[in-house]
């Protein structure tokens, strides 16, 4: 069996543990493929109206149906090209016995879903990157080689980014904790109409949220609840539940990914914290994969594998072509609780 052709390459990939990628398990969770280079998303636009009142000899006023806006964003093509080292199968594998234990061929497939894995986490990890970036600011800036630089704007209300001020920020002791986040879900409920009931922080505003005694008399951080949070995402090693305070779960969240230019980032940056939920209906959205193997499929990624002859080289390539779609944009905010 050929394990570099489409079809077992697919199989492979398909058989492969789905990365862990905390925001988007939480906020992302649905999936839009497209059949053309094209993403198509709609951005609702919705007004929280009542019913008019007439007299009941009077002809009904017309009402106008609800909102949206539909836009269409052409992504740019993330491309994940490396060599598959011809002499991996004759070197002892990580964890194999000095002297080798494995087959030629069992280091081979080991060597093959090691690198799959691999391509799939980096892909994985630039959804995650997106999906903070459209939390934080509504926005999502998507650049790269050959590809000028677009600023996908989903239009969220500027009162949705907020920086605390003196006197305000969490590390000072007129700060009221508590109130911000009542006062931020309000926000969020006049915005949208949507409850942000899920509150992620990053461990430096969760060590001021959790300090102050107003927290510590109310937060339950009992284990074991019905929370739709707590039992819902995988949140695997780099989120961990806080407790629940009234209505909000919280969840403190950090990771670290290399950027483009090989600078370590963080995922959030510090004493941040995101009020947002299910209603945000956010969905990873992807183009079709532009190429002939592919037969120009509408799926999240396509892998596939060449030889080259001389020098004896094989070639391992992922495709996507991605975008993180918050449909409902005003139902999530994103608050500076210290000054940088």
């Amino acid at each position: 069996m050929d394990i570099f052709s489409t079809g077992v390459l697919r199989r492979v990939v398909a058989s492969l543990d789905e990365p862990l990628a905390f925001l988007l398990n939480l906020f992302f969770r649905e999936v839009q493929t497209g059949d053309t280079e094209d993403i198509h998303f709609d951005v609702d636009t919705t007004k929280q109206r009542i019913t008019p009142f007439v007299h009941p000899m009077v002809a009904g006023k017309v009402v106008q149906s609800k909102g949206w806006a539909t836009k269409t964003f052409r992504p740019a093509y993330a491309k994940d090209k490396r060599s598959f080292k011809p002499d991996a199968p004759m070197k002892r594998w990580i964890g194999e016995q000095i002297g080798g234990s494995l087959s030629p061929q069992a280091r081979r497939d080991l060597a093959l879903r090691r690198e799959l894995m691999d391509q799939l986490e980096m892909l994985t990890r630039r959804e995650e990157v997106m999906a903070s970036e459209a939390l934080r600011t509504g926005k999502v800036t998507v650049t790269g080689e050959g590809y000028d630089t677009v600023v996908v704007d989903f239009t969220r209300s500027s009162a949705l980014t907020v920086a605390l001020t003196s006197g305000a920020q969490w590390s000072e002791t007129t700060a009221t904790v508590i109130d911000d986040l009542e006062t931020w879900g309000d926000l969020i409920q006049q915005t949208s109409g949507a409850v942000g009931m899920d509150v992620v922080m990053d461990p430096l505003a969760w060590r001021l949220f959790r300090g102050k005694d107003e927290v510590k008399a109310l937060l339950d951080n009992r284990r074991g609840s019905a929370s739709t949070a707590e039992i819902g995402p995988r949140s695997g090693r780099k989120a961990r539940y806080g407790g629940n305070i009234g209505d909000y779960d919280i969840w403190i969240y950090q990771d670290r990914y290399i950027d483009d230019a090989g600078v370590e980032q963080k995922m959030l940056p510090d004493n941040t914290v995101i009020v947002s939920g299910a209603q945000l209906e956010g969905v990873r959205a992807y183009g079709a994969i532009q190429d002939e193997k592919a037969g120009y499929t509408a799926t999240r990624f396509f892998s596939k594998s060449w030889l080259e002859e001389d020098p004896a080289v094989r070639w391992l390539l992922m495709q996507s072509a991605p975008l993180v779609v918050p449909y409902r944009v005003n139902a999530s905010l994103c608050a500076t609780v210290v000054a940088p």
